[in-house]
């Protein structure tokens, strides 16, 4: 356990999934937690699990593509649950297709849910994070993020590009007592992302991530759990000395 009692932390991409499984673990080690998600009905099916572990919740329909959504939200939980201390940004799209096919919306949909968001939420919480010099922002990136994978240039790029604005926020407020890090997941079942990357993949005549679990040093696909985790560390102050750092969870399919 790692001792987050009190602590607020907001989770976008909250209702399903890896999201789901990152408010409910942070639920688990004492915080209230902030679900934000287009899916409300989800949001609020996460909010109960939270409130079952004892915290407190609040489900919020949100679309963090929009930077006035999200000023709205954050403003939001701040007067029902107070201020924020730990930021996920887990909301994330994908499309399957070679260059060659993708639309111009698909391409920019995807930079404006899996990157721009990231960019809404940092410049919503990190004043309120700075004036107390105390906060964490957890990004969640992909593996696909450091090596661009065929079928997969807009979703590459798009992590990449989460990655990189990591690196360069750690740096900018490393100084003001604010952490930043990624979290880079593998091939993860049990979640509507890749329901919907299996069925673009099958689609496409591409296997699935369940067909690929061959090549997994580790011998299996993982699970939203196995994300939650290492955020939950990453939460915390036991990660007090880690900054802009891009953690691997891949079961070793990747290890750069």
């Amino acid at each position: 356990m790692y001792n987050l009692d009190g602590r607020v932390a907001l989770v976008t991409g909250g209702a399903v999934g890896i999201g789901r499984g990152i408010a409910t673990r942070l639920a688990q080690e004492g915080c209230d937690v902030a679900i934000l998600d287009l899916d409300l009905a989800g949001a609020q099916e996460t909010s109960a699990l939270v409130q079952a572990a004892g915290r407190r919740a609040l489900a919020l329909a949100v679309d963090v593509a929009d930077p006035a959504s999200v000023m709205a939200a954050v403003a939001q939980v701040k007067a029902t649950l107070g201020p924020i201390d730990i930021a996920v940004n887990n909301a994330a799209i994908t499309a399957v297709g070679k260059v060659v096919d993708i639309d111009v919306e698909a391409w920019r949909r995807v930079f404006a849910i899996n990157t721009d968001s990231v960019f809404h939420v940092a410049k919503a919480v990190l004043p309120d994070m700075i004036a107390r010099r105390a906060g964490r922002i957890v990004n969640i990136a992909s593996w696909f993020g450091k090596i661009g994978k065929p079928n997969y240039a807009a979703y590459s790029a798009s992590k990449a590009a989460v990655i990189v604005f990591t690196q360069a926020l750690a740096a900018e407020v490393a100084p003001l007592g604010v952490n930043v890090n990624a979290v880079c997941p593998g091939s993860i079942v049990g979640t509507r992302m890749r329901d919907d990357a299996d069925r673009m993949s099958r689609e496409q005549g591409l296997p699935t991530a369940k067909e690929r679990e061959h090549l997994i040093p580790i011998g299996r696909v993982g699970g939203p759990d196995d994300i939650a985790r290492v955020v939950a560390f990453l939460a915390s102050d036991e990660s007090s000395y880690m900054t802009g750092q891009a953690i691997n969870v891949t079961g070793g399919l990747w290890m750069n």
